[in-house]
């Protein structure tokens, strides 16, 4: 560590929103009793929005959350972090319900696993690249 100067470069949304479909899993940021909280989910993005099956999804429905992935390598001091900012809401529709469901495994073996999708109004994706 300690070897070439980095910088973070941003990266554009549709960038950004490919690297976090990418992304193994991520983490939803939401509150409780206005406390953050943070809890890994798997997740995909379609149509521009992210979708997660979590057990946390009353918390988060109607609520505005954020969702955080990244890769990056300590060892290379490279990779990139993305934020999507936006409102939960939860899949209503049955058909893409069970869509999600047959796509998206939840990490825990919990009741009350709900598809929650973010409308995300804000994308902050960052690369972190070498100074040049």
């Amino acid at each position: 560590m300690g070897g070439v100067p980095r910088r973070l470069a941003e990266l554009t949304r549709p960038e950004s929103l490919r690297l976090l479909g990418g992304a193994p899993f991520g983490r939803i940021v939401y509150t409780i009793r206005a406390l953050p909280a943070i809890v890994p989910v798997r997740h995909l993005v379609d149509n521009g929005m992210v979708v997660v099956r979590t057990h946390v999804g009353a918390d988060c429905v109607g609520a505005v959350v954020a969702f955080q992935a990244d890769d990056i390598d300590t060892v290379a001091e490279s990779g990139w972090s993305v934020t999507v900012t936006g409102v939960a809401r939860r899949v209503v529709d049955a058909e893409e319900t069970e869509r999600y469901e047959a796509a998206l495994e939840p990490f825990v073996d919990m009741p009350n696993v709900e598809v929650i999708r973010i409308y995300p109004e804000i994308v902050a994706g960052y690369e972190l690249v070498p100074v040049q």
